[in-house]
């Protein structure tokens, strides 16, 4: 008998393969039968009719930043109303172990300034219980939470943790504190972290400007303690590199040249971030290339890229907007939204900001907030691959008025919640084919969904359902991408970045993380801020429709987006036991 039987379905199982009308049955956390309708039984504790329905694995989203959220959130909102079963979180470099007590806070201030995640709510809200990476792993699998959490060691904690001051503050560290970074990752990773992370992106810093520590470490410092990984035979080695906002003459080239020799001899993954900046968008082509040039080489290093255009959500509850600078709208931004929303539709006020001329020491505000061509109203139905008539710009021309004044009225619509998309990374040409081009690439793994951070610019942890929603069903602008394609690309694949064989596919002996899926009713909601966080803190969240029911380890976490009270999930421990 099984404890759940999901009957009548059809089965995308993961690894790519056509689509099959069949039954899942589950027993004890794991997927105990598969096949076709009517073929493994029928008693069960627990039936799903999924006639109509796809069932896929549970998606495992390799990148997000919950870091501080795990410590006191059991669901992981929003990703768990996306179909992800599994989080790994410790990206970038980021994180909060290993930690001396007194070195807390600078943590979080890193955090801060790096992922838009406010600090005062990190410092409210963090419920701190280690000091090593073990006692870290110890505390998170302490508590009840919906879905899996897997860890990496960052280089930021790592460094600081070791030097103190001096490697906040990027100096070079000796022989003895690289081989004790070394046996520290070693210790994390015989624990059962997944792997090691660091950032050399410069556009990474903490809230004080400063660059997180180990942004200019040297080869010789991140082969030391890939060494560890290398010394294990496990985990994988992630880099947010140089060059990945299209920062620095070169950069992105010389950091995936650095990647290629890393992953060389350590003989483990190296994973770097790509996008497609505005500024050089041919250089993730170089990059791709580069890796699949090292893969021939016998390395294996691969890019990790994300599913749709980056941009940011702007509007009068975000951190940002293109009037925010105005002297006139300055002296309001204080005040709460509907006090703005009043002052701002006096017509006197109106007039003064439109009509105020703004100067921007800095050059990315000069680009963001100038742009109106680059600048997309958030409506129903949602578009995240607008064309250029779709543009304030467009708007505005047609309707005879500045853009400025377009985008001031639409700001105020909606009692002010009206948002508008400037995509920055992965549209330099207007549309999406070049994020087609590195989702196809055979080096390349999707992430990049960020959920848990950039909580005031960026709602991208909805991009499993994207991938559902615009590559395999409405994209209109060019091609689409098959459905098992586009499973298989969040289950099986990102799964074996990190030697999960026990999740990313449907068949007999895994794990059942599932999915039962409504695709034909699948739909992203409007993305919208709401004031939930510890202390009432704000976030941009954004749900969704159509997941009948997501599963983890047997258990219905989810029904109809709905949390149904069950905690199934656990930290996810590498080789060690769980």
């Amino acid at each position: 008998m099984y404890d759940l039987l999901i009957e009548n379905g059809t089965i995308v199982d993961g690894t790519g393969s056509a689509p099959f009308h069949g039954d899942v049955g589950v027993a004890d956390g794991k997927i105990a039968a598969i096949g076709p309708v009517g073929s493994i039984g029928n008693e069960a504790a627990e039936r799903i009719d999924a006639e109509g329905l796809h069932v896929t694995p549970g998606f495992i989203d390799i990148h997000t930043h919950y870091d501080g959220q795990v410590s006191w959130d059991p669901l992981l909102t929003p990703s768990c109303w996306h179909g992800v079963t599994t989080a790994i979180i410790g990206n970038c470099g980021l994180g909060f172990a290993p930690v001396k007590p007194d070195d807390r806070q600078w943590l979080i201030e890193l955090m801060a300034g790096v992922e838009d995640i406010p600090a005062d709510v990190l410092s409210r809200a963090m419920i701190w219980g280690w000091e090593t990476f073990p006692e870290y792993l110890d505390f998170l699998s302490s508590t009840p939470r919906s879905m899996d959490v897997g860890t990496q060691v960052p280089h930021s904690a790592l460094r600081t943790y070791v030097m103190g001051k001096r490697g906040a503050s990027q100096e070079e560290p000796t022989r003895q504190e690289i081989g004790r970074m070394r046996e520290l990752v070693r210790e994390a990773l015989s624990a059962g972290a997944l792997g090691f992370t660091t950032s050399r992106t410069t556009t990474h810093r903490a809230t004080n400007g400063d660059p997180v520590p180990g942004t200019f470490a040297s080869e010789a410092e991140l082969l030391g303690i890939g060494e560890a990984l290398r010394d294990l035979d496990r985990g994988m080695f992630g880099i947010s590199p140089a060059g990945v906002a299209g920062e620095g003459d070169d950069a992105l080239s010389r950091e995936v040249e650095q990647a290629t020799r890393l992953a060389s001899e350590i003989q483990r993954p190296v994973c770097f971030n790509l996008t497609q900046g505005p500024g050089k968008p041919e250089a993730f082509r170089q990059a791709l290339e580069a890796a699949h040039k090292a893969a021939e080489r016998g390395a294996d290093v691969y890019a990790q890229v994300a599913g749709r255009p980056v941009g940011l959500l702007m509007g009068l509850e975000t951190t940002y907007h293109p009037f925010l600078d105005r002297p006139t709208y300055a002296a309001l931004h204080d005040l709460p939204v509907a006090e703005q929303l009043e002052r701002l539709s006096d017509p006197a006020v109106r007039a003064r900001i439109l009509s105020e001329a703004q100067s921007y020491d800095d050059p990315y505000q000069a680009m963001i907030f100038t742009q109106f061509d680059k600048m997309f109203p958030v409506l129903e139905p949602l578009n995240y691959e607008p064309g250029p008539d779709e543009s304030i710009q467009a708007i505005a021309e047609r309707e005879g008025r500045s853009p400025a004044e377009t985008l001031y009225d639409f700001m105020l619509r909606e009692d002010g919640h009206n948002m508008i998309l400037f995509p920055i990374l992965n549209y330099a040409e207007g549309n999406c084919d070049a994020i087609l081009e590195m989702l196809r690439h055979p080096r390349a793994l999707l992430g990049l969904a960020d959920g848990g951070a950039h909580l005031g610019t960026i709602c991208d942890s909805s991009i499993s359902t994207f991938m559902l929603t615009h590559w395999a069903r409405d994209r209109s602008r060019g091609e689409q991408m098959g459905l098992p394609e586009v499973i298989r690309k969040q289950t099986l694949d990102t799964a074996g970045l990190y030697g999960l064989d026990d999740r990313g596919v449907l068949a007999v002996g895994k794990k059942a993380d599932i999915n039962v899926i409504d695709l034909a009713r699948l739909r992203l909601r409007i993305p919208e801020v709401v004031h939930d966080l510890p202390g009432g803190g704000r976030r941009l969240i954004q749900a969704a429709e159509g997941y009948v029911a997501t599963i983890v380890s047997g258990e219905v976490a989810f029904r109809n987006g709905e949390d149904t009270g069950a905690r199934p999930g656990r930290v996810v421990r590498g080789r060690a036991t769980t």
